[in-house]
């Protein structure tokens, strides 16, 4: 680390080296979103990519099928507190714990508020199986979908 290296203010980087490596992490379009959301398309469903499903609500899913009203998220291990892969932090371990404690209340919060609006939320670990997730996705979608025309149709 070079010692005329200068913290940017309110940044949270420890090092120069921290601060290129945080910020090459990507927040959409990761291998195990890309993966699944090609086995979904294949099965014929159609979706929008990191899109906002209430216009309200400053939180965006990874997949919004918005006509079945399903919001599907795939979080990553750290960032969300898997508690199978979870390891915490040793460098700044206060600020990261936290980090990661204030993800996971808001993805509690988002799934709360998504629910109470009527909207059907699935969340899947990155370590999922792909070939599961999908297969799950398309057939709650569907199921969705036929619920809501039988309902058109009666109603």
């Amino acid at each position: 680390m070079s010692d005329d290296w200068e913290r940017p203010e309110g940044s949270w980087a420890s090092s120069a080296a921290r601060r290129r490596n945080m910020q090459a992490i990507r927040s959409r379009d990761t291998k195990p979103e890309k993966l699944i959301r090609r086995l979904v398309h294949a099965n014929g469903l159609r979706y929008r990519v990191a899109a906002k499903p209430l216009p309200d609500l400053r939180r965006t899913a990874d997949m919004v099928f918005r006509a079945a009203k399903v919001a599907v998220f795939i979080d990553g291990c750290y960032w969300h507190g898997c508690p199978e892969h979870y390891v915490a932090p040793k460098t700044n371990p206060g600020y990261w714990s936290d980090k990661v404690a204030r993800n996971m209340a808001r993805d509690r919060d988002t799934d709360q508020r998504l629910t109470e609006a009527g909207w059907l939320v699935l969340r899947f670990w990155e370590h999922s199986s792909a070939e599961e997730c999908a297969a799950e996705i398309s057939r709650l979608v569907t199921e969705r979908r036929i619920s809501q025309s039988n309902k058109g149709v009666q109603g």
